[in-house]
């Protein structure tokens, strides 16, 4: 039944038409990287003031600001990944390093969410001034390494 549904997307005359599209198709894939860097170029430091990097900086402006890019990103990665995805979809949904990164972006993703609520309570006025709680230093180190890793397959994907 997936494989139906795969096969009847990529079919799909927008998909075939992104696909073979010498100007919207790179332009798409500018969009999803335009997502990812605002993504990780967000989550990344943010994860590192929380494991007390800048100390010297106040953490809530960063966390306020930072989180938000990163939704944003994360968004617009989801999106254009999507109209990626659909190109080609029963190749991607066939690759195991493709479906590491889902998995990946999916456990990341949700880490996030448990931070964003865990966080305010964890320190409820915002101020780390040396290391966060373990819990929240556990979220924030998991983070940078899970982030990472989804970089690292999605190029991946792109050469196997």
């Amino acid at each position: 039944m997936l494989d139906q549904w795969l096969a009847a997307l990529e079919a799909t005359q927008f998909a075939r038409a992104l696909g073979n599209s010498m100007l919207v198709y790179p332009l798409v894939n500018a969009g999803h990287i335009f997502g990812v860097a605002l993504l990780v170029g967000s989550i990344v430091p943010l994860d590192l003031r929380l494991l007390s990097a800048w100390r010297s900086q106040p953490l809530a402006p960063l966390w306020h600001v930072l989180t938000r890019t990163a939704a944003v990103g994360l968004v617009l990665a989801i999106l254009f990944g999507f109209l990626l995805f659909a190109t080609r979809a029963t190749e991607y949904a066939a690759s195991p390093l493709f479906l590491a990164k889902m998995a990946i972006v999916a456990a990341a993703t949700a880490n996030a969410l448990v931070l964003r609520v865990a966080f305010p309570r964890a320190v409820p006025d915002g101020r780390v001034n040396g290391a966060a709680p373990r819990p929240v230093c556990a979220a924030a180190a998991f983070s940078i390494i899970a982030w990472l890793a989804v970089l690292t397959l999605g190029r991946l994907v792109g050469y196997f």
